[in-house]
């Protein structure tokens, strides 16, 4: 009976764990990530207090704090909750929101003449929204992983960029995406091959937007 009771305390804890983790790595919570990351620990940590800030607040208005807002209210209008409820596979609600606000967030930073690897970080994301969206109608891949494929993408593209070695904040978010996926597969959300698939689009769809080797299509549509 002790025994039992241990492996039922272990796996409660092991949900509330994944948990905890799927709702700090949010795929919300990338674009964010990135430029502070970038604010705080490359060169761009000698631009001016204010022009950061600024930045950083059209990120954090147009990419969590509007998106939540309204998936919160949507989820808690009881006509529309039924709709949403009905396939919980299909989101389609919550990734037209984030790719509504993102393409906000694109537009604002254009006008403010934002450098375009600053763009190229909300450009990612918003790609790899679109390309999640489609995707979930026939498969279900993980948005979660497809945020942490795109941070690793990121900084190995800026790595090459800015010419720094990325190997400890590699170590770092290679380790989060690890616990990320398992999370998701943990509370039955997704499979190995959805958290894989997921991972891989973000990856590639960074690298392919930010990566001086490969995105000068995107530059010119950046610049």
């Amino acid at each position: 009976m002790n025994v039992t009771n241990e492996h039922i305390s272990a796996d409660k804890t092991m949900l509330r764990s994944a948990k905890i983790i799927s709702k700090i790595f949010t795929p919300f919570s990338i674009p964010f990530v990135a430029f502070l990351i970038l604010f705080l620990f490359s060169y761009l940590r000698i631009m001016p207090l204010k022009y950061k800030m600024i930045v950083l607040m059209i990120v954090l208005v147009n990419t969590i704090i509007i998106p939540f807002i309204t998936i919160f209210l949507f989820r808690h209008i009881k006509s529309l909750d039924r709709i949403n409820q009905h396939d919980r596979k299909r989101r389609y609600f919550p990734f037209l929101i984030y790719i509504i606000s993102d393409i906000t967030c694109l537009l604002i930073m254009r006008k403010l003449v934002i450098p375009w690897y600053m763009i190229g970080i909300i450009l990612s994301s918003l790609i790899i929204m679109v390309v999640c969206f489609f995707t979930n109608i026939k498969w279900k891949i993980s948005e979660h992983m497809a945020g942490a494929g795109g941070i690793i993408g990121g900084l190995v593209s800026f790595s090459t960029l800015f010419g720094y070695n990325p190997i400890g904040w590699l170590c770092i978010f290679i380790f989060v995406a690890g616990a990320l996926g398992s999370a998701r597969i943990t509370l039955g959300h997704h499979n190995l091959a959805e958290v894989l698939a997921g991972f891989v689009l973000g990856f590639i769809s960074t690298i392919l937007v930010l990566h001086p080797a490969v995105n000068q299509i995107f530059r010119v549509f950046l610049l």
